[in-house]
């Protein structure tokens, strides 16, 4: 083979031939609900719970381009178990002149030399870095896992709050609507004559705030439906038709207590931090390996200008005088212990949130139960004080302000048994309650 040739052959062995992977030119967002992925999920009828679980982990832009890390950890473990080439060396040295030409009378030939060898370095750390790339792609899994439980928990409290907002959303729009019949009243009076300014701006000053917080109610949930739309890779204007009752998973108290020493074992964040301490584990055992001096180990051999031939073993190791990778094994013996400790702070905060979220849940429901004994003495008065007003037994602004109290109680109440359900969503969140 003629040297041109071998070095063609050199060139084609290094080279990887790599296939266009163009950006895409739009967003890939759906014009609605049909569009998406959506195996056994009817998006003809209003969505539950379950539905959007199974639509956001299908759909969640976010959450496919978490799962692309996947592809660069298997990469990278692929990559930890490639060992490195053998190095050839090898030199071409003609005689051209000096007393040697003329001493050997012509008979002078060139000189050449060549050898082979290899770092043996790198097969005594290939297993560690194998058992580091491999923990590392436990690590990602993991974290993508705990990326999919957020936003299946980020999708449940949006549907939550788009439910519970329209039940609140109607009663602010009944209560305007009160406010706005006895506005009118108001108005009319000042009209004739009958009231004056002052005693009216009260009034007027009500409508107004009535007004104000159906507006904002109202901009609050677009924005949420929004936000929901962008979860599933929906277009804005897209329609989620969502049930009427959100069907959470029932959270019990004593049974999340009871599980919560086997939140190790299911919550993803810590098994993506478990491995990444093994994935670090492993990388220390690799910085103690490369305190050992690179040795390489081959053959050379050549021939001097006279054809005088030789040939024999080859080492090359380096002497460990200054450099002995205290470096390297000092900051993987730090990282590991920062590792360390950040497990345990997680492990310590999840059961700490867990055990607070519980707490609060059942103030929650105490508080809900006095406003739902309170609440029907509310509507009595409430239906009490139309039917006087209807009766003229009862001046208009008497019979708004009872009124208004209903709506102000329901309004409370719908607060409440929201803010529990929010609560709900948080506590399955962080447990894997109704996760598969």
């Amino acid at each position: 083979m003629h040297l041109r040739e071998f070095a063609a052959l050199l060139v084609v062995a290094g080279c990887a031939r790599v296939a266009p992977l163009p950006l895409p030119a739009a967003p890939a967002l759906a014009p609605d609900l049909a569009a998406l992925a959506h195996p056994g999920v009817d998006v003809r009828r209003p969505l539950r719970i379950a539905d959007l679980d199974v639509l956001v982990v299908l759909n969640d832009p976010a959450l496919a381009a978490a799962r692309a890390q996947h592809g660069v950890a298997e990469a990278q473990f692929f990559a930890a178990g490639v060992l490195p080439n053998p190095t050839v060396t090898a030199s071409f040295l003609p005689l051209i002149a000096g007393p040697a030409a003329a001493n050997l009378g012509g008979s002078a030939t060139p000189a050449w030399n060549a050898g082979i060898s290899f770092d043996f370095r790198a097969l005594m750390t290939r297993g560690s870095r194998r058992r580091a790339a491999a923990a590392h792609v436990r690590e990602v899994d993991a974290q993508v896992m705990w990326q999919e439980w957020q936003a299946v928990g980020q999708a449940r409290l949006l549907a939550v709050d788009l439910i519970e907002g329209e039940r609140v959303l109607a009663l602010l729009r009944e209560a305007r609507d009160v406010y706005a019949r006895r506005a009118q009243a108001t108005q009319r009076a000042l009209d004739q004559g009958n009231l004056t300014i002052a005693s009216a701006a009260p009034d007027l000053d009500a409508l107004t705030s009535a007004r104000a917080a159906v507006v904002a109610q109202e901009r609050l949930q677009l924005s949420r439906r929004h936000q929901l739309a962008a979860l599933l890779g929906l277009a804005p204007e897209a329609a989620i038709p969502l049930a009427g009752t959100p069907d959470l998973p029932p959270i019990d108290g004593a049974s999340v207590l009871a599980s919560l020493p086997g939140l190790v074992e299911r919550r993803p964040d810590l098994a993506a931090l478990q491995a990444g301490y093994e994935a670090q584990d492993a990388q220390l055992r690799t910085a103690v390996l490369l305190a050992f001096p690179a040795l390489a180990v081959g053959v050379t051999g050549g021939s001097d200008n006279s054809n005088v031939r030789n040939a024999g073993p080859q080492v090359t190791f380096d002497l460990p005088i200054f450099d002995r990778n205290q470096g390297g094994i000092a900051v993987a013996a730090a990282t590991r212990a920062q590792l360390r400790a950040e497990y345990a702070a997680r492990l310590t905060a999840a059961v700490g949130e867990v055990r607070a979220m519980l707490a609060e849940l059942a103030l929650q429901r105490r508080e809900l139960a006095a406003l739902q004994r309170e609440l029907p003495e509310v509507e009595r008065t409430a239906r009490l004080a139309a039917a006087a007003l209807a009766a003229g037994n009862l001046d208009e602004r008497s019979a708004v302000d009872l009124i208004a109290a209903r709506y102000t109680k329901e309004e409370a109440l719908a607060a409440l048994e929201q803010s529990m359900l929010e609560q709900i969503v948080a506590i399955a969140t962080l447990t894997g309650a109704g996760f598969a």
